[in-house]
Order: structure tokens, then C-alpha cells, then sequence
């Protein structure tokens, strides 16, 4: 379906506006180009519940308003304090005051109900109570940039009001500053950064996981063109941009869509929103009516803009469980929301029409093959999802307190996992932001609350690193853990960035396992490729091992060993793939990343013809505790 361009676009003199208010009995334009003057540009309806108006003189920068009058026969429901009325309950959007945003107020015109809106397109906003900004008509030029495979990417999660946060400045991090910064990412060898969303949200601290504005950038953070140039400098030092989006819910906070143009049933949203119990989520009751084309086509052009206008390389959709199903859920058609399913369907292919490289990820933690099958296979079309059963096994093997009730054969499993028959079809990770928050922190802290620089924080959270980097999937970071932040991840704190100098050695384990990932060295090539065998579990003293391949044979065929044990394995006798010379290319108990390590473990081993683990050869090896070997033949 063609898009309607609605909000403010550049016409010769002025600019175009348009918006859906169905129910508005008049809409009326007030900004900075007319003083504010509530009567002096009323829109034209032209069907379908939209209303239009070309302003002459109106310019990139004015501030602007819509003016929608509802329900004149009704004038007398206002609220007895001449407002909208909203409901502040739980469950309810309400306005999020925090001092900095200020209330637009809405009022009752002898008329009827008087309400003042931020344009729902609007793509710069004062902030997420004030006023429309025009835009400037986005830059078309594109930087040169070819996005990786699948099987050769890195994610480094961000959110920029902490990534990019300087110290001694107050407020949240910005983007200029978070852009000053996209050099060190490419030295750590990242070639992906996910960022956590960034459209306008109620206040200036947040996640931004409850947005107000879908199509404005967060006004705190900085401008949409300060956006762009962070896409822009991203792609030229080779690193491609993907952006966290919510669809499941709105708000619930500073929500002018909340009953819209005055219509809505049982008190609920209006117009944008399921106004039944199809609109409960557990962030409020506003989700989206995926049924109503409107709702369909605002999400798809919002989707749609960050490709178009910013450049970006993917999206990673937030709970998609929550568009799929009332509440979340497999396996419980009574709540399923058939709806919200085409809509992802939609969507997707939408996105691969614009842009057909685009990568498209599903948040969605349920076990669900089908999000990350094509659309032709009734599918939603995504490329990816997070991997919940890799993260909960490998976390909890790490984080137990006693080596007895450390699991190897969940290891394995988490190891071996897959949606289907692609590996890359699931991101693994040990932190994200919400395995660190929400009453839990970050892997080192939790091994050793208090004591996260200890001696098993650092060499427990480097194996659970290990084993993300060297397992069939695509391996995420989250920011700062490649230096060992600790506590519990919060909007409002920023990253140590001091720790990139007292953990250097670490930050130096976390390049290497990267390019070893990447197959820098070009020993590596199996640690890209789709192939796993976990041949060796041994439950007892704690130890795995697995091979991992492409096409196998020398460059190609990588062993590793993971030591889950505070005990050092002496002469540990273990299959291998292939006769002959392994060498090993990573060891994690070496000086070289902590003056604390002891260098113990093999450096290279010979694979004799003698089957063993169902494999042909075997070799004889020696590991440290809580440590990892990464071997590759010849």
C-alpha cells in the first residue's frame, strides 16, 4: 500500500500538512508562523479521516500544533478542570512530569473539546510534551557501505544515554558525544552497534523503552541530524547500525496519541489503540490496533523512515511475544492476535522492498521457530532472534556458586540450539540489558557480588565470553562488558570508561576472541561457518568440548575446550577431528590479559590416529581452572 505522507512534507513556498483525526469535527493548524492564532489555518478534510493544509512561508525550524474540536454536542464532558480527561491509573497513560517538559494543556472551546497534539509523524519534537519541530529535509547522500554476512557479525548493544554520557556534564549522554566515540568500537573489532531506542520519551532519562513520539529522535539525546551523522561515521570506519523499536506498546507516558482526535470506547486509547481488553500489555493498555490499516501504515512508514531518512542497516523489534499474543504467549490461540502477526509479515517485506540487504530481528524469547522463518513458509520474515535458551543456561552455569551444580550437558545444549536449520538465526549473548538489570547485574558481579575484578569473576565472565564467541550464532556484547562493568545497568549510569585502562587485559582477551570470531588470522574460517559438533561433555570434572567448522581441514577446523572447574586438567586425553599439529590460538588463563593468570595450558598438541569422543584422533592436553582453549589445525 502506497504511503500517504502524512505529517509536515516540503512543498514549493511552504509545507504540506496532513493528518488522520477521523473524528474531528474541525483541525486547525497553530505554530510560530501565525503567532499561534487558533482560527487562522483550518485544514480541509479529504477523506478517509485525513485533514490537509498547505502553508506558504511555514520553514524548516517553525513549531507547530494540531487544534482538533470533538464531539461539539458534547462540549459539557470536559474534565472539571477544563481539560482532556485522562486517567492516571495504572495500566493508564498519564503525564510523566519531571520539571524540564512542560504541559501543553488542553481545554474546551464553547464548541466542543479542544485538543492541542504533537503531530503523530512529527520527526523533531521540543521535547515530549511540547511543541512540533519542521524538520529540515533529510540528506539523501549515502557513505558507501556493504553490510557484513549474517555469519561474520559482532553486536555491541548501546544506549546512548549512558554510552554517551561525559563526565562531570550533567543530564543524559547525547549522540555527538556517543559519535566521538564509534573509533574505539572499531579498535575492539565490533562491526555491528544495536542501538537501544531512541525515539523522543517521556523525560530525559530512560531506556527508551516507553516511547512518546515513535518518529522524533529523543530530544535530549541530540537532533535527527546528529543521527545521521552517527549512522554516517558508523559506516564509514565499516560498522553497520541497527535500531531498537518498540511496536508492541505506546507510551504509556506523554502520549498524545492517547485518544487522539477525542474518540474512544470504555476509556481506553482511541483511535491508535485496541480500546478492549485486546490493549492490556504488561507496559500499560496501549498497544496498537494492528488491525485498523491506519495503525498498520504508521508503524510500517515508521519503520520504514529509519531506512529511508537515517540510513540504517536493521531493526530489532522489542517483545514481539506482545504483538503476537494478548500476553505474550505460545501455543494459546484464544489470545493470538492474528493481526499483529501480518503486521510483522507486512512489515518486513516492506523493509526488503526498500532496502533488500536489511536485517530484521525478533526480541521475542518465547522458542518460536516461526518468527525467523520466511514469510512464504507463513513465517514472520525475521532474520534473527535473541536466543533465551543460550543466555539462561550459559548464565547459570557461570554464575553458581558451587562447580557440583554447574551443568555441562545445558552448556551443551545451549551450544548445539537452533530455531531451525540456520545457526545464524539466533543472537547469543551473557549480558543485554535486561539480563544485567532488573534484579540482576552484570555476569561479573554476580559471580562475586561486591568483588567483580576478583580472580573467579574475571575468569568465569571471560569463559561464558568465550563460548558466546566461538558458538554457532550471532555473539552480542553489551556495552562495557568488555572491561568488566559491574552493577546492575541503570539510566543514569554512566560506563567507567576508566576501566578500559585497569582492565586493559581484558579488553585485550575480548579483541582477540573477535578476531579469532571474525577468522582475522585466517586459521579460524570454522568459527563462521554452520557446523558443531559438542563431542566431549564430561559432567563430572566439568569440562566441554566442541568442534566447529565450515567445509573442515587445516584453516578451517577449530576445537574448543572449556574448563567449568576451579581444578587445572593435566594430560586430559580428548578426541579430534582431524590427525596432526593442533595449535592452540587462544588461551584465556594467560598473563597477557591479567598479571593474575598463571599461563597453564597447553600451546599446541599432536593428534594421533586413535578414534576416541566418536572422532579419529585424540591428544592428550592440559587447561586451567575456568579457563577456555581455542585450537585450529596446522
Amino acid at each position: 500500500m502506497k504511503k500517504k505522507n502524512l505529517g509536515a512534507s516540503p512543498v514549493k513556498g511552504g509545507y504540506r500538512f496532513r493528518v488522520w483525526a477521523p473524528h474531528a469535527d474541525e483541525v486547525f493548524i497553530v505554530g510560530t508562523f501565525n503567532d499561534w492564532d487558533k482560527t487562522s489555518h483550518p485544514m480541509k478534510p479529504e477523506g478517509d479521516g485525513v485533514w490537509s493544509l498547505t502553508i506558504r512561508g511555514a520553514k524548516a525550524g517553525d513549531e507547530y500544533r494540531y487544534r482538533i474540536i470533538h464531539g461539539k454536542e458534547d462540549a459539557g464532558e470536559a474534565d472539571e478542570n477544563g481539560g482532556e480527561s485522562r486517567s492516571h491509573k495504572k495500566g493508564r497513560p498519564g503525564k510523566q512530569g519531571d520539571g524540564s517538559k512542560s504541559d501543553p494543556g488542553n481545554g474546551t472551546d464553547k464548541h466542543g473539546k479542544e485538543l492541542l497534539r504533537i503531530d503523530p509523524y512529527a520527526r523533531r519534537v521540543t521535547n515530549s510534551v511540547g511543541n512540533t519541530i519542521i524538520k529540515y529535509p533529510h540528506c539523501k547522500k549515502r557513505i558507501d557501505f556493504r553490510l557484513p554476512p549474517l555469519n561474520e557479525w559482532i553486536i555491541y548493544e548501546l544506549h546512548i544515554g549512558t554510552f554517551g554520557k561525559m563526565d562531570g556534564h550533567d543530564g543524559p549522554g547525547t549522540l555527538d558525544v556517543a559519535i566521538d566515540r564509534l573509533s574505539y568500537l572499531k579498535e575492539l573489532g565490533v562491526n555491528v552497534i544495536e542501538i537501544m531506542p531512541l525515539a523522543e520519551f517521556a523525560g530525559g532519562y530512560s531506556w527508551g523503552y516507553n516511547p512518546a513520539h515513535i518518529f522524533a529522535v529523543e530530544s535530549d539525546y541530540g537532533t535527527p541530524r546528529s543521527f545521521r551523522e552517527f549512522v554516517n561515521k558508523a559506516h564509514r570506519l565499516g560498522m553497520a547500525v541497527i535500531l531498537d523499536v518498540v511496536y508492541n506498546h505506546f507510551g504509556p507516558s506523554d502520549l498524545d496519541l492517547w485518544q487522539f482526535d477525542g474518540w474512544h470506547e470504555n476509556n481506553m486509547g482511541g483511535i491508535y489503540f485496541y480500546n478492549d481488553d485486546r490493549a492490556n500489555t504488561p507496559w500499560g493498555d496501549t498497544r496498537p490496533d494492528y488491525g485498523r490499516q491506519e495503525v498498520r501504515n504508521y508503524i510500517r512508514d515508521n519503520a520504514l523512515m529509519w531506512f529511508e531518512e537515517y540510513d540504517i542497516d536493521g531493526l530489532r523489534w522489542d517483545m514481539t511475544a506482545f504483538i503476537r499474543n494478548v500476553y505474550g504467549r505460545n501455543n494459546d490461540p484464544h489470545n493470538d492476535l492474528p493481526d499483529g502477526w501480518s503486521l510483522m509479515q507486512w512489515v518486513n517485506e516492506e523493509i526488503r522492498r526498500v532496502k533488500p540487504e536489511a536485517i530484521t530481528i525478533a526480541e521475542d524469547l518465547q522458542g518460536n521457530p516461526y518468527l525467523t522463518k520466511k514469510t512464504d513458509d507463513f513465517g514472520a520474515g525475521f532474520d534473527s532472534q535473541w536466543a533465551a535458551p543460550f543466555v539462561h543456561a550459559v548464565r547459570d552455569a557461570l554464575i553458581v556458586a558451587d562447580d557440583a551444580d554447574r551443568d555441562m550437558e545445558a552448556v551443551r545444549d545451549a551450544v548445539l540450539h537452533r530455531y531451525y536449520l540456520n545457526a545464524f538465526e539466533r543472537v547469543i549473548y551473557t549480558e543485554s540489558h535486561d539480563e544485567v538489570a532488573n534484579g540482576k547485574a552484570r555476569v561479573p558481579e554476580e559471580i562475586d557480588p561486591g568483588s567483580a575484578s576478583s580472580w573467579e569473576a574475571k575468569k568465569r565472565s571471560t569463559l561464558g565470553a568465550t563460548i558466546m564467541f566461538t558458538s554457532p550464532g550471532i555473539p552480542m556484547m553489551f556495552q562495557g562488558q568488555e572491561f568488566l562493568e559491574d552493577d546492575w545497568f541503570h539510566d543514569q549510569d554512566p560506563i567507567d570508561w576508566t576501566k578500559k585502562e585497569t582492565y586493559a587485559g581484558i579488553l585485550q582477551l575480548y579483541r582477540n576472541l573477535i578476531g579469532l570470531r571474525l577468522n582475522k588470522t585466517g586459521k579460524a574460517k570454522g568459527l563462521t561457518g554452520q557446523e558443531v559438533n559438542v563431542f566431549h561433555v564430561n559432567n563430572a570434572d566439568k569440562l566441554i568440548a566442541y568442534h566447529r567448522w565450515d567445509s573442515g581441514g587445516a584453516g578451517d577446523s577449530v576445537v574448543v575446550v572449556a574448563n567449568f572447574s576451579r581444578n587445572k586438567h593435566e594430560r586430559y586425553n580428548i578426541g579430534f577431528p582431524h590427525v596432526g599439529e593442533w595449535i592452540v590460538r587462544f588461551n584465556s588463563d594467560s598473563r597477557f590479559y591479567d598479571s593474575g593468570y598463571r599461563d597453564f595450558g597447553s600451546d599446541r598438541v599432536q593428534a594421533e590416529g586413535k578414534s576416541r569422543d566418536g572422532l579419529p584422533a585424540q591428544a592428550e592436553l592440559s587447561i586451567a581452572p575456568y579457563s577456555a582453549l581455542i585450537l585450529t589445525l596446522g
